[in-house]
């Protein structure tokens, strides 16, 4: 893992997509993957989540209704495990987390540890554990699907989705997903990092509004 490097991503050899064309893209392509896994990385610390209920309840500062309306996805993701065992292709998710948390994370942590409670293939890493490869800026949000896709998933500077870079190049699609892979197998599954890290919730860390 330690030898491993993330190749650098060069906007000029990639094609970009707009918001649209890059979920119909992805959707098209992830639909056809049969035993091939895909990876992806979070590094942002915070999104704008987009018509996410719970999230919306989150912004309001309403916890509970939050949370209960995450336990209401329960059935969704399950369906999703199943999916995946069918086709033999699973997602894994590799989330960099940095302290203190960011009101966000304390949401989406809880969002993805309810994920891997439903199939999910979620570990934690800590941010020193990518700082290495950050002397020129954060590593990108990315997404490696089947082993032969790669998106740059780009958000605006508030962190609303906006679209991205998508790259087919051989080497470029299996250096991330060899980098990836690796943080993966030094990561923490995301349920005891949140039950360990995440024990209560004060007031005053409630809706992104504190940020």
């Amino acid at each position: 893992m330690s030898d491993l490097r993330a190749p650098h991503l060069i906007p000029a050899q990639g094609e970009r997509l707009v918001r649209e064309a890059y979920r119909r893209d992805f959707r098209q392509r992830e639909a056809v993957l049969r035993n091939r896994d895909s990876w992806k990385l979070e590094r942002r610390q915070h999104f704008e989540e987009q018509a996410v209920p719970s999230y919306d309840a989150f912004r309001r500062g309403d916890w509970d209704e939050s949370m209960r309306l995450l336990e209401e996805r329960t059935d969704s993701l399950l369906a999703m495990t199943r999916e995946d065992e069918l086709r033999n292709s699973f997602f894994h998710r590799v989330r960099v987390v940095e302290t203190p948390l960011t009101p966000y994370m304390r949401w989406e942590l809880r969002s993805l540890r309810m994920r891997a409670e439903c199939g999910e293939r979620i570990r934690v890493v800590g941010a020193e554990a990518v700082a290495a490869f950050e002397r020129g800026g954060p590593l990108p949000e990315v997404v490696v699907l089947g082993g032969r896709t790669l998106y740059r998933v780009l958000y605006t500077e508030g962190g609303v989705p906006d679209g991205a870079f998508r790259y087919t190049t051989p080497h470029l699609v299996r250096g991330w997903e060899d980098y990836i892979r690796g943080l993966y197998e030094t990561g923490e599954d995301v349920r005891s990092y949140v039950d360990r890290e995440l024990t209560s919730l004060s007031s005053s860390t409630v809706g992104s509004k504190t940020e």
